[in-house]
């Protein structure tokens, strides 16, 4: 190779890094990414207690605890997507970051959060089919993580950062999943601490809203839905009673919030694919074509 080629691919490997240093992302959001990060330290919070042994000096255990971080973690997630479209500055980063830290938070924290609580409530050693259920459990949470990671990757695949393409999404949202997950843990821990059979029912919910996360159903987006926009009047008191119930009986209310959101739209799936394709050709059959006399052996 002459000098003269050495000279001229030295200035393409230098044309190319400098390149290269110039898509560095120089400049982000604060405010958004910091409620971001936010999240992200919830539900590292609600791993840690899920983590913890013992009790704490209050009646609220410390699984109850954890299952409230990945609920504020929620309410942070909701709050950072919206400051970053009122503020007009979505970007590339900012959802980047976004399904990181809901990776750690309704992903990690709910599964470790749940094999905890079947691991220390179940004496797994000591019932029959122990050893199994021990492995059956580990299979749901590693389920629930590797569907987690493959729904936050596909959103950012198919997501826009038009605020009019999220009204509803194609599997069921991970801080759904989460949602149901945590708020069976705290039914339990502080409404029917002795019911085991709930524990056990847990492992088998997991790996259902695994399924769920990476399947074809779609789910309305709750904020721009229900929560968007003008309503009639009487939308605010029902949203007013509905608020007042969720204080009264938070932990019941929770169970049924979440566990309507990501069973709802199943049952109306399943309504559509299963019930409607019989019934359509039925009334098509039957349908009485322009022109053609009917056949009075066939009831219409």
């Amino acid at each position: 190779m002459s000098s003269r080629q050495k000279t001229a691919n030295r200035k393409t490997r230098r044309r190319l890094f400098r390149r290269e240093r110039k898509q560095r992302v120089r400049h982000i959001t604060i405010l958004p990414s910091l409620v971001t990060i936010l999240n992200g330290i919830l539900g590292f919070t609600a791993i840690v207690l899920a983590s913890t042994t013992g009790g704490p000096d209050t009646k609220t255990s410390y699984f109850a605890l954890a299952g409230y971080m990945v609920l504020l973690a929620m309410i942070a997630d909701m709050l950072d997507g919206r400051l970053a479209r009122m503020s007009q500055s979505t970007s590339s980063f900012g959802g980047q970051l976004d399904s990181l830290c809901d990776m750690i938070s309704f992903g990690v924290a709910p599964a470790f959060l749940m094999l905890k609580l079947v691991q220390s409530t179940l004496n797994l050693g000591e019932i029959v089919g122990g050893e199994f259920l021990d492995r059956f459990i580990w299979l749901a949470a590693l389920a629930y993580i590797s569907c987690t990671t493959i729904r936050l990757a596909r959103f950012n695949a198919e997501n826009t950062e038009n605020e009019a393409a999220h009204m509803s999404f194609i599997g069921l949202p991970s801080p759904g999943a989460a949602g149901v997950i945590v708020s069976l843990v705290i039914f339990h821990q502080e409404q029917v601490p002795g019911l085991d059979l709930l524990v056990y029912a847990l492992p088998f919910i997991t790996l259902g809203l695994a399924i769920l996360m990476v399947s074809g159903v779609r789910y309305p987006h709750v904020v721009n839905v229900y929560l968007k926009g003008k309503q009639p009047f009487g939308y605010l008191i029902r949203t007013l009673f509905f608020l007042g119930f969720v204080a009264c009986m938070k932990q019941t209310a929770l169970v049924l919030i979440f566990g309507i959101y990501a069973g709802g739209s199943l049952a109306k799936w399943m309504y559509y694919k299963i019930v409607r394709r019989h019934v359509r050709p039925a009334l098509l059959e039957h349908k009485p074509v322009a022109g053609v006399a009917p056949n009075p052996e066939v009831p219409n």
